[in-house]
């Protein structure tokens, strides 16, 4: 069955196909491909979105149990986007480390109140 959406990708697929750029049988499946490829990865990089702003939205709350778990909900969907290459291992670890230092630092002020 198709949605409003597939209608609307077929279509921007057709215009594509017949501008002058894609010439060849080959160049014009390489777009089709391409946009293909752009979609989903898109949707991969919403994914990952996702799931840091869990994880952020559990340190906001200031629960660390909380936040760890999401955290380690959240380290394996960041590892997986570096091996499909939507992001890179860099950043990757600069996410992973951020949020590990912020959990950390509610563990030291929660431990700083409780010795008060």
């Amino acid at each position: 069955m198709k949605t409003a959406d597939d209608t609307r990708f077929l279509h921007i697929l057709k215009n594509v196909e017949i501008s002058t750029l894609a010439n060849t049988k080959q160049a014009k499946k390489r777009v089709r491909q391409a946009e293909k490829h752009r979609q989903h990865n898109a949707s991969m990089r919403s994914m990952l979105r996702t799931y840091i702003k869990k994880v952020a939205a559990a340190i906001t709350t200031g629960d660390q149990q909380v936040a760890l778990s999401a955290l380690r909900e959240a380290t394996p969907v960041i590892d997986s986007m570096v091996n499909k290459k939507i992001i890179h291992r860099n950043k990757a670890a600069r996410h992973k480390s951020r949020l590990t230092a912020h959990i950390k630092k509610m563990g030291e002020q929660s431990s700083a109140a409780a010795s008060k």
